[in-house]
């Protein structure tokens, strides 16, 4: 059985116990991982802050800290089918998926490598003749990066290249559930360069989550997880008062008029939601759609998710794998049968595939009669989709917004005039107009509510690991004047 370890101040280390990490498509252990405790966790942040005060990074240019993150991205292409065989084993999503999207992740590293020397300060036009005042953008200090399971490649990335390329240190936790990946990015970025301490990364449970959100040298924690998780980890700030980003849930509506081209309407709406077997931040779970067409698209999205290819997540042809976790599936086919209970229709799925491994079938609810039922409002984290319909724009607006999460949503319309009107009016971080599930480092990610606050990607992400320092210098030969007068 495989041995994975933790990588600790640019070593890498077992740890004092381990626990099985779980084959989703067999249920079976395939690999050990090292179980930090919350010693390891305050020696990787001391070590995190110790390369922070180092002169071997502290001294690296902006120009030569971009350098080394396109290195980095060279050798994630270069061992992207590694990662992509790692990830698709421990966390059960499928090959065709996780080969592309960590391909991708490289673009990401190379995106903010570039940026790196691109960080400005400002020159202020002060109001005082004998003074020139300007403004630099500095590292923020020591980062907690927190990621779960799923697309954690993708989801560190966007941590770990804005933080790097403004000259943080990082220390990631990697989920509990499927680390492999993590572990496994930390040997390629040791190969990368970097002085010891730059990037450290382990794994544990909530205990080693506490550790790290509370330690008094972090000075900023990026997390990817759930609202109640965010809330420890908020609490936990207090203790250090850093500052947070928080990249949460969803409830994603996905609406569609009855103008939209209904072909690719339906196909979306199938990536929106059972890609990735669902587990996706930006899943569109709910469908909303006018009800003149509704018949229609309910009868096309049931005949497509019927024919869905479920199996083996190492198959090229599977286009639905398992879910991560049994937790999952139990908790999928809980809440189906609760919201049946209390009034939504079973259109097709429903209940766990009689299979060895953690698989559950797409699953559509409609829910016109049953508005308030469960699946509406709760994140299953799976191939669920929930059904309403409307009859006007304002109905519409009306449902998207019924929600306490805010971070993506989909409008289908060929009326360009209403398609603004969407824009402006839908509570959500992401409008996807015509499209859904498209991300690009340029553009920045993140919702409101209960989704969250910050963004990651573009620009503004590599800014909130800064902060500003102004700087007064007095250009005057003449003594300074009375001393008990402010200036």
């Amino acid at each position: 059985m495989q041995r994975f370890q933790n990588y600790i101040g640019g070593t890498f280390r077992d740890g004092d116990t381990w626990f099985e990490s779980v084959d989703p498509s067999t249920g079976e252990a395939w690999a050990q991982m090292p179980a930090a405790s919350p010693a390891d966790m305050d020696e990787a942040v001391k070590a995190a802050d110790k390369a922070f005060n180092s002169l071997a990074w502290a001294s690296l240019t902006a120009t030569a800290r971009g350098k080394l993150l396109y290195r980095l991205a060279d050798l994630i292409a270069k061992n992207a089918p590694r990662l992509a065989e790692l990830e698709t084993r421990d966390t059960g999503k499928i090959i065709r998926e996780t080969s592309a999207q960590i391909a991708y992740v490289a673009d990401y590293y190379r995106y903010y490598a570039g940026l790196a020397d691109k960080i400005e300060g400002a020159h202020l036009p002060i109001d005082k003749p004998d003074m020139e005042v300007w403004l630099r953008r500095e590292p923020v200090g020591v980062v907690a990066a927190i990621v779960p399971w799923n697309s954690q490649l993708f989801l560190s990335a966007v941590k770990i290249g804005p933080a790097l390329a403004a000259g943080c240190t990082v220390v990631l936790k990697a989920s509990e559930e499927a680390p492999a990946p993590m572990l496994e990015f930390a040997r390629i970025f040791h190969k990368a360069g970097f002085p010891e301490g730059v990037l450290n990364v382990l794994t544990g449970g909530p205990d080693v989550g506490a550790a790290l959100t509370r330690h008094e040298r972090i000075a900023h924690v990026a997390f990817t997880g759930g609202p109640e998780t965010a809330r420890h980890i908020v609490r936990n700030s207090a203790e250090n008062l850093a500052s947070t980003s928080l990249e949460l849930g969803g409830k994603s509506p996905f609406i569609v008029f009855e103008d939209a081209d209904l072909d690719s309407a339906v196909n979306a709406q199938v990536s929106g939601i059972f890609a990735a077997s669902g587990q996706s931040c930006v899943a569109g779970s709910r469908l909303v759609v006018q009800a003149s067409i509704k018949d229609a698209v309910l009868d096309s999205l049931r005949q497509k998710a019927e024919a869905v290819v479920i199996g083996a997540p190492d198959d090229m042809a599977t286009e639905v794998g398992p879910l991560c976790t049994k937790r999952q599936q139990k908790w999928a086919a809980e809440l189906v049968t609760r919201s049946q209970a209390q009034g939504a229709q079973l259109i097709t799925g429903g209940q766990p595939l009689d299979r060895a491994g953690f698989y559950f079938p797409p699953t559509i609810l409609d829910c016109s009669r049953a508005r308030d039922a469960d699946c509406m409002t709760h994140e299953f984290f799976g191939p669920v989709l929930s059904v309403v319909s409307f009859e006007t724009e304002d109905e519409a607006i009306a449902i998207a917004n019924d929600t306490r999460f805010g971070l993506a949503s989909g409008v289908f319309t060929q009326n360009l005039t209403r398609a603004h009107r969407m824009v402006r009016s839908i509570r959500a971080g992401i409008v996807w107009v015509n499209t859904y599930r498209a991300v690009s480092p340029i553009a920045p990610f993140g919702g409101h509510g209960l989704s969250g606050h910050g963004r990651e990607g573009g620009l503004q992400a590599a800014l909130d690991y800064t902060k500003i320092k102004s700087v007064w210098l007095r250009t005057s030969d003449d003594p300074i004047p009375d001393p008990f007068v402010m200036r």
